[in-house]
């Protein structure tokens, strides 16, 4: 019988608090479970993005508690700001790292090079870890999308659906700005993601536009209903590792006009006679995304383009059993 412990945040089943990282290690845990392999999931309570002392010490008696020797699969998002908490026990513990988003900084260098393995979720993260760390190698297992009806659409293509916690990081900020140049034309735009991380910046999106709907965050049947009358997924994020939300919309059908970040151009593939199923722009630039925006909203044919390669890049998406497989391989090494 194969083991690993399983070191995530505290949370990731809570509905209020979705996020691609949570799913991520939700459906990999189960997988593996599925595969026959015994999880011991390890929650640790804490805010891992701005951590503090009473983190680290959940974290210290987490790890306490694993016996020498075994297989500790951690998340990027507590590992990349533990060195202190990890390091000396990768002397007794097999770590292995599961990056979600790299850091770039010293203390994710000094956890990363001294774990026995380090997995992450696209190839585009792959180039940057190695670049920046200059490590061995690094492991890729990609999210999975689990599959869903096709969308119906509309013949206007008017609804815009954006899903993604509202932070400037996920530049609500240039979406609103690009949509202010669109009055002139016919749009129905849902922002669907928590309102809770930054209540400032959410704050001056609301003053700005009152034809943009700021839903909060939503899963399971209430999401779906939200990609069920959706024409086109947009993301104007700053920076991604793989984008999540664009293989959810492409498994309904539906297509995506996104920031050309991090791994998106990865997640969004290409249909069966290499036509993207959606259109990239530049990061932080409200006009190039305002123009896309337009060409859709004002081109049928474009639209029909872009309907057909995603239904057919539909057909070619990950799975999570793949993502499973991939990373079950490297714990078994």
């Amino acid at each position: 019988m194969t083991a690993v412990h399983l070191v995530v945040p505290d949370g990731i089943d809570d509905p209020a608090r979705p996020s691609g990282g949570n799913a991520y290690d939700r459906h990999l845990r189960d997988g593996l479970r599925s595969l026959g392999w015994t999880v011991h999931e390890r929650a640790v309570p804490g805010f891992w993005s701005r951590p503090d002392a009473a983190s680290f010490a959940a974290l210290y008696d987490v790890l306490d508690e694993i016996p020498d020797g075994a297989v500790v699969l951690v998340d990027g998002l507590i590992a990349s700001t533990a060195p202190e908490v990890l390091v000396p026990r990768t002397r007794r513990l097999r770590l292995v790292v599961l990056v979600h988003m790299p850091l770039g900084d010293d203390a994710e260098r000094a956890v990363l090079t001294a774990a026995a393995s380090v997995i992450t979720t696209s190839e585009w993260s792959r180039r940057r870890l190695m670049e920046l760390y200059a490590l061995p190698r690094v492991h890729v297992a990609v999210p999975g999308v689990d599959p869903a009806p096709l969308a119906s659409g509309s013949d206007s293509g008017e609804t815009l659906l954006c899903v993604a916690a509202v932070t400037p990081g996920k530049g609500h900020d240039v979406l609103l700005d690009a949509l202010a140049t669109l009055t002139d034309l016919s749009w129905v735009c849902v922002c669907v993601g928590s309102l809770d991380r930054d209540p400032e910046f959410v704050e001056q999106l609301r003053r700005r536009d009152g034809r943009v709907t700021f839903a909060g965050a939503e899963t399971g049947a209430d999401l779906d209903r939200r990609y069920e009358e959706a024409d086109l997924l947009v993301l104007a994020s700053r920076g991604e590792t793989y984008g999540m939300v664009v293989t959810e919309a492409l498994a309904r059908g539906v297509p995506v006009v996104a920031a050309e970040v991090g791994g998106v151009t990865e997640a969004l593939g290409h249909g069966a006679n290499g036509t993207p199923p959606g259109l990239l722009v530049p990061p932080d630039d409200p006009a190039a995304l305002a123009a896309a925006l337009r060409a859709w909203l004002s081109d049928p044919e474009l639209r029909e383009r872009l309907r057909r390669a995603a239904r057919e890049r539909r057909e070619s998406l990950p799975d999570w059993a793949s993502t499973t497989a991939a990373v079950a391989d490297v714990l078994g090494r």
